[in-house]
């Protein structure tokens, strides 16, 4: 082992070691608690909350909104939330190795002044006070470090270490939650270089599935994703350039929005290639409930973002544009009388990589539930998803990895195996014409699709509120077994606005591997026989639903209402079912 290794190693596994020891010895699990959580399939609900007294388990079972309000009529205080949420994502970390960053004290003192303040002036600090929001590790927060999956920023923030300015930077978007009283207390996994959508890296190694650890958690939001699907959280910060918040929502049975870069602030967050703006990141939102996500929205917005960061557009939150939609339906999503129905699309199939089966069950499931409620559905036959993953992968890649590469060599490590063959090798950056050339084609594609949206007036003169597809082309990835990201990808190129809701879970006997089926072409073929029922049992399914740019409030609502059509349809919480709790070895 050369020096350089034996250096990088060491100070992950110091980073590692220091993690650790910031659970409080009240909260650490046995060597045989852990050996047992090794083995479990699924380690969501009945398995974390036998490490759970029964109030904290009551606690963290509540969605946002509610606990915010309990919170506000004073029946719950800020800290025993505090409390029970760090206790919870102390588990989901010991059994589901899904955070960064631990910050438990910081988080129970700044519980204790949000109690104090509310007992002095009977009122809160602000629609989220006393509200445990976690945050993907791409944002600052004074005195925390922010690795974004690099062992070279440990120490540090912003690869900073030798300055007056290290551990002070704060993300924009962290100092608005704290305006607005919300408690930061973890900050997630990520993968290397944050362009993987897988959760890996050479700090803590991988982040699986919690729902079945034979699969991803997905990335690069996935330690969001994992910390929610455990209950260690309600509500999370993340950040899309690829699908890096709806693939970690789906792939963990949550809900997610990706909204339009610009609307919300990445001033001061850790990125590779900041200076790529033809196709930016997107701040997005990850939550256990679609009100969680609504009352994320609203609530940073009613911030004025665009006065700090000159890169946010100023349009404030539209609550008419959600009663629009909402005074549209009665309560469990049906249409109302007298009122214009949603028209919504369906996209199947993309023409490159079909969905596995209980994909394609799920787009069904949704298109019943919207049609059974009163709804229009039509098949979406848009522009192909494919020239626009192209043109959109060759522009974020346009230094040639160089920033990755910058950032890998403050430590020494290399790129994770993964990476390595996925196009982040050190290459010539691109040709500025070229550049130009494709942002060119960019443009071109915005156009064509925005034609063929607009086309769909042509036979009954609405056109389509919002459209249904995949996420992905199949339910949480095997390791290693991700071949096709358009579906997400494609969207970015558009800088549509879109969130994820959860639709079912794999059954391995609903949903059987189809030998008949005859693949569209070779990565069609891997893809598909990626496939198996047994493995992919108890995987969450979710969807995307898309509208055009700038409407969040819209996408918004319309999420809402087909969630609610979709519970209505299958009779119970079809997102928040639980697959059967088997033990067995977590892979396959």
């Amino acid at each position: 082992m050369s020096l350089d290794a034996e250096t990088w190693k060491a100070k992950a596994a110091a980073k590692r070691a220091s993690t650790l020891a910031k659970i409080y010895p009240q909260w650490r699990l046995s060597p045989e608690d852990i050996a047992r959580a090794s083995v479990q399939r699924d380690l969501t609900g009945p398995f974390i909350q036998q490490f759970l007294d029964p109030r904290e388990i009551s606690i963290v079972s509540m969605d946002s909104l509610p606990i915010v309000n309990a919170i506000k009529q004073g029946s719950l205080t800020s800290l025993e939330v505090a409390n029970a949420f760090c206790k919870a994502a102390a588990v989901a970390h010991q059994i589901g190795n899904c955070l960064h960053e631990i910050f438990f004290d910081e988080a129970l003192e700044r519980a204790k002044q949000l109690d104090e303040h509310y007992k002095k002036h009977g009122a809160t600090v602000g629609p989220l006070h006393g509200l445990p929001v976690s945050l993907k590790d791409q944002f600052h927060v004074k005195g925390i470090d922010t690795t974004a999956g690099y062992v070279g920023y440990i120490g540090g923030n912003l690869g900073i270490k030798d300055s007056d300015r290290v551990h002070q930077v704060e993300s924009q978007i962290t100092a608005e939650l704290l305006s607005l009283g919300a408690v930061l207390y973890c900050k997630t996994s990520v993968p290397q270089t944050l362009f993987y959508t897988e959760t890996q890296n050479h700090i803590i190694g991988e982040t699986l599935n919690p729902s079945n650890q034979n699969l991803s958690c997905g990335g690069s939001s996935g330690g969001e994703g994992a910390l929610l699907a455990l209950r260690g959280s309600t509500l999370g910060v993340g950040a899309d350039i690829g699908g890096s918040v709806r693939i970690p929502a789906a792939y963990n049975g949550v809900f997610g929005i990706k909204p339009t870069p610009q609307r919300f602030s990445c001033r001061d967050i850790a990125t590779s290639n900041a200076g790529q703006t033809a196709y930016p990141v997107a701040v997005g939102f990850l939550s256990t409930s679609i009100d969680g996500i609504g009352l994320l929205l609203e609530s940073i917005l009613s911030t004025q973002p665009w006065i700090r960061d000159p890169a946010v557009v100023p349009v404030p939150f539209r609550q008419d544009v959600v009663d629009d939609y909402l005074q549209r339906v009665n309560t469990d999503g049906t249409a109302k009388q007298g009122h214009r129905s949603l028209k919504l699309g369906i996209l199947w199939s993309d023409g490159v990589v079909h969905p596995h089966p209980p994909v394609t069950r799920g787009l069904h499931m949704v298109a019943n539930a919207i049609k059974k409620a009163g709804h229009k559905v039509i098949d979406w036959e848009p522009p192909s998803h494919e020239t626009a993953t192209k043109i959109h992968l060759s522009i974020i890649r346009a230094d040639g990895a160089k920033s990755v590469h910058e950032d890998l060599k403050l430590s020494g490590e290399p790129l994770i195996p993964a990476l390595d063959t996925r196009g982040m090798k050190l290459r010539p950056p691109m040709d500025v014409l070229k550049f130009q050339d494709l942002a060119a084609r960019g443009l071109e594609f915005e156009a064509q699709y925005a034609d063929y949206w607009n086309s769909t007036a042509k036979d009954d003169g609405q056109i389509v509120d919002a459209v249904v597809m995949p996420v992905a082309p199949h339910a949480a990835n095997i390791p290693g077994k991700l071949y096709h990201i358009d579906y997400t990808e494609a969207l970015n190129l558009l800088n549509y606005s879109v969130a994820v809701i959860p639709v079912t879970k794999v059954d391995k006997v609903r949903d059987p591997f189809d030998d008949s089926y005859q693949p569209l072409n070779r990565k069609d073929e891997k893809n598909w026989k990626a496939y198996d029922p047994e493995v992919y049992h108890g995987g969450p399914v979710g969807v995307q639903i898309v509208a055009r740019k700038f409407e969040e409030e819209k996408v918004w609502a319309i999420a809402k209402v087909v969630y609610q059509a979709l519970q209505k349809a299958e009779g119970s919480h079809s997102g928040s079912q639980s697959a059967p709790n088997i033990g067995i070895p977590a892979r396959l």
